[in-house]
């Protein structure tokens, strides 16, 4: 979902996806048109052992994230051991920003792998609202977890450095819609760039292969 759109997201409901899946489908990748290369390239700083950092920026009520999900999810099962993979919820807006500060929440509190997929599910599946710290809270005290240590996290120091910081990353990256994958500081691509979710994975395998 493009930042631009966000507004009009709100009254029409979903996006739909550029076409262009089978323009992109064969021959390499071209810088321009199915990824950006970055004019300034963004500090990574990396675990012992790995070679190439992946971010996926995205937002719980981007109905392209949710989409993306499954095949996300087993496309990190198969990544190679040199591989850095992360999740990094973009603060386009305040209302962004909540879901922003939910996700690093629930990851303070140790959380976050037991519900990442039931916030999508709850939201496009269940059509819950979650637009708020207490709505949240509610969710998390619904599926096991303690509402009252979700909110003190919520509000904790901690996340808001995390948030901050993952503001601060996904302008650095110029991200201005989600899903978007940010390649070892120096690239990034998504569904709309490379033809759908599929085509963006793909592009992101090649542009692993060039950063190695």
């Amino acid at each position: 979902m493009k930042r631009r759109e966000f507004s009009q997201a709100l009254v029409a409901g979903s996006l739909t996806l550029t076409a262009g899946g089978a323009a992109h489908a064969q021959g390499a990748p071209v810088e321009g048109r199915d990824y950006v290369k970055l004019s300034q390239p963004v500090p990574v700083s990396l675990p012992p052992g790995k070679k190439v950092e992946v971010i996926e920026f995205f937002w719980y009520e981007c109905r392209h994230c949710n989409d993306f999900e499954p095949l996300l999810e087993a496309w990190v099962k198969r990544l190679p051991a040199d591989v850095e993979f992360r999740r990094v919820p973009v603060g386009f807006t305040a209302r962004h920003q909540i879901a922003q500060k939910a996700f690093y929440a629930m990851e303070e509190i140790g959380m976050l792998d037991a519900l990442h997929s039931r916030v999508f599910a709850a939201i496009f599946v269940q059509g819950r609202q979650l637009l708020s710290e207490q709505a949240y809270a509610q969710f998390v005290a619904a599926n096991g977890g303690d509402a009252k240590k979700f909110s003190d996290a919520f509000r904790g120091f901690s996340v808001n450095t995390k948030a901050n910081r993952a503001r601060q990353l996904s302008d650095a990256y110029k991200i201005d819609g989600t899903p978007a994958m940010g390649i070892q500081g120096r690239f990034y691509t998504g569904a709309g760039r490379a033809g759908g979710h599929a085509g963006a994975l793909r592009v992101t395998d090649y542009l692993i292969q060039q950063v190695r």
